[in-house]
Parts: C-alpha cells; sequence; structure tokens
C-alpha cells in the first residue's frame, strides 16, 4: 500500500495546469484554438488559481490571450495536453503533497516530437517545490479516474496496449497503479475502439463524481455507430464495487452527435469535463443538448455551478476540457 493516495478530482485544489497550444499543426483554426483554450482558463479561473506553462518563445502571444489574471510559466513543451503530461499529484495521509512522473511516449508514438513533455511532469514538480516520484510505466492522467477512496477505472487499451507497455501484464500494471496512487481497486472498462488518438482514454468515457457514483457516456440512438461500445462500456462498469464495497451508481450523459464534417480526431465527449472549486466546467457544442447536458450535470454535482465553455476548436485536435487541465490538491 502506498504512503500516498491520489485525491479525487472534487477535493480542494491548491490551483489547475494548463499548457498553451504549442503543436500547431494539430488545429483547423490557431487562433480559435487559442481563445478557447483562453476561455477555459478564464472559467477555470473565477474558481481557483491557474498556471498556463508556455514555450518561452510564445509567452508574449499567450499574455496576449489571457491577460494578468493568469499566471505564465515558461518552459519548452511539444504539445498541449496538461492531463497527460503533467504530474498526476498524490497526498500523503499528513497532507504532503508529491507528484507521479509516468513515462510519456505521446500515446503510443503517434506525434514527435515528445521529448519536452516527458520532462513537463518533473519541471511542473521543480517549479511547485513539490518531490517527484518517477515510474517506468507509460501512462497518462486521461487513463487514470480515482474517487479519492481506493477505486481506480482505466481502459484495457491503453496502458497494456503494445504501443506502450509491452513488456508489462495487467497485474504488473495494476499492482504499480496501487503503488503509485495509493488505490486499493483497479475496475478495468472497455477503451473505446473509435478514439484512434489515444487509443481509449477512460476520461472520454466515466468518470466519477462522488464516492460510488460514476458518469458514463452513452447513447439512446439506435443507429449511433458507438451504440454497441456504449453498450459494452455500461455491461462492463454495471454490478461492480468500488473498494469500500458499494454497488457503483451510474449516471448517464449522452455525447454530442458527431458526423464526418467534425473531422476523424473530434471529441464529442460532455463527461470529459473539470471539477474546480465549487464549479464544473463542462464542453458546449453550440447545439440544442447542451442544456439538457448542463441540467444533467447540475443534478449530478448540487451545490456546484455548471460553467459551460465552447470548446470546438479545442475538441478539434482530439480532446476536451479535461485533457488539457491537471489539478493539483490543496496541500495540508
Amino acid at each position: 500500500m502506498s504512503d500516498y493516495r491520489m485525491p479525487a478530482e472534487w477535493e480542494e485544489h491548491e490551483r489547475c495546469w494548463m499548457a498553451w497550444p504549442a503543436r500547431m499543426c494539430m488545429w483547423d483554426d490557431p487562433d480559435g484554438t487559442r481563445k478557447a483554450y483562453t476561455a477555459v482558463a478564464h472559467a477555470i479561473a473565477q474558481f481557483e488559481p491557474l498556471t498556463m506553462v508556455v514555450n518561452p518563445q510564445q509567452a508574449a502571444e499567450a499574455h496576449n490571450y489571457l491577460g494578468s489574471d493568469i499566471t505564465l510559466l515558461e518552459m519548452p513543451i511539444d504539445d498541449s495536453w496538461a492531463r497527460d503530461t503533467g504530474p498526476n499529484f498524490v497526498k500523503s495521509a499528513s497532507g504532503d503533497l508529491a507528484g507521479v512522473c509516468f513515462g510519456f511516449n505521446a500515446w503510443g508514438g503517434k506525434y514527435t516530437p515528445y521529448d519536452q513533455d516527458a520532462k513537463m511532469a518533473e519541471r511542473i514538480l521543480a517549479s511547485a517545490g513539490v518531490p517527484a516520484i518517477h515510474s517506468r510505466l507509460i501512462a497518462e492522467g486521461g487513463g487514470i479516474c480515482v474517487d479519492g477512496e481506493g477505486t481506480l477505472l482505466t481502459t484495457d487499451s491503453c496502458f497494456p496496449n503494445a504501443n506502450r507497455n509491452p513488456d508489462w501484464s495487467r497485474e504488473q500494471i495494476d499492482e504499480e497503479l496501487m503503488r503509485l496512487l495509493g488505490v486499493e481497486k483497479v475496475i478495468w472498462l472497455p477503451g473505446d475502439p473509435l478514439d484512434e488518438e489515444t487509443d481509449g482514454h477512460v476520461d472520454g468515457v466515466a468518470a466519477f463524481v462522488a464516492p460510488g457514483k460514476v458518469m458514463i457516456e452513452g447513447s439512446d440512438n439506435a443507429e449511433d455507430s458507438r451504440k454497441e461500445y456504449f453498450d459494452s462500456l455500461r455491461e462492463a462498469i454495471d454490478g461492480q464495487t468500488d473498494a469500500q464495497g458499494r454497488t457503483l451508481e451510474l449516471l448517464n450523459l449522452p455525447e454530442a452527435p458527431w458526423d464526418v464534417s467534425m473531422g476523424e480526431r473530434f471529441c464529442c465527449s460532455y463527461v470529459n469535463s473539470y471539477i474546480a472549486n465549487g464549479a464544473v466546467i463542462a464542453p458546449s457544442y453550440g447545439i440544442a443538448l447542451d442544456g439538457e447536458i448542463r441540467e444533467r450535470l447540475q443534478d449530478y454535482f448540487p451545490g456546484r455551478e455548471i460553467v459551460m465553455v465552447p470548446i470546438a476548436d479545442i475538441a478539434v485536435g482530439g480532446g476536451g476540457i479535461h485533457c488539457i487541465t491537471q489539478q493539483q490538491p490543496a496541500a495540508g
């Protein structure tokens, strides 16, 4: 059992970390993407401090968009998915923080270069004065969802993938996640076969919203090309118990509709939201479904303000709000 545990995302944060858009070939409209990142950052900054990691040569550009309310931290980076390249913060029983630095190979070598991103977690921790815990496991934060009480959700298509950890068995991955993150039970879910960017990160399809409660992506449309996958996701988690012995309650959240004009990478996930101090920062797509999602999220997160941010110019790159954020828990 680890001396540390990874807190749930709804526990108090010291700050949020993001990374300014760097790999510009990812974006159809770079200016639109910068504006969308800015909107997400400002939405979060209403509720907690936010630091934006930025390439030194882009610092002036970032400041022009973000203004003086957002702290900038200059360091070399390759890309802008802080969930996957930032540290996974953990906390000791006495309240001290540390940060887990997994190995990083750009989701199985899908993009190059990635050598600066592979160092980003350690550099963030050094800047924050937080000790680092290193692991040989190739893993990304988007592939991890915890309840802070011993349970972790992940998918069988990511970390055991030969493009990441060819020499690791699933049992060895279990043991390493338990050692690093203080979890007692790992629940393996099927990964989304259409998510070719990350090989099916869990944060696009499932998220704990409270102890014993999991929000999962789904579809009631019988003609939806992903309905078979959503049904398998529900089947895999239905009836599961968490580390405390509670049977997990499943909360459905529809996905936004996709069509070919959006591009193959487009992220349609409403589940891919960020839980901030006192709020949930969720995506909007400019469609009627946005209103229903707001109502459902308000039911799922009572007492939190629901702030929806248009993210089409981020989603086109293959990710959503959760993908571009990483929380740092409050110490103590």
